[in-house]
């Protein structure tokens, strides 16, 4: 079973990866975005403690991207599909 919308963040978060020019920063959002990458193919995706941590993250790294539009646009819908797959987890 594929979860669309951890794909679509994975997806999000490789193009960030892609706009940013740090290696450092490039690789831990290539990170997060393999993360999100396997959990969306596994039959059981995500709970709700790994997707706050997911999106602080993402809250983190759009801070550190201010006046990088592009990669905050990005960073910004790989955190709305997050969302989105967190409302429909059961639980907390």
């Amino acid at each position: 079973m594929t979860h669309e919308r951890l794909a679509t963040a994975a997806e999000f978060l490789h193009e960030a990866a892609e706009l940013v020019e740090d290696n450092d920063t490039r690789e831990r959002l290539e990170t997060q975005a393999e993360t999100l990458r396997e959990a969306a193919e596994r039959e059981r995706g995500l709970d709700h403690g790994a997707l706050a941590r997911i999106t602080h993250f993402l809250d983190d790294f759009s801070a550190d991207a201010a006046g990088e539009e592009e990669v905050q646009q990005a960073i910004a819908e790989a955190k709305r599909e997050v969302v989105a797959y967190r409302e429909t987890v059961e639980g907390v």
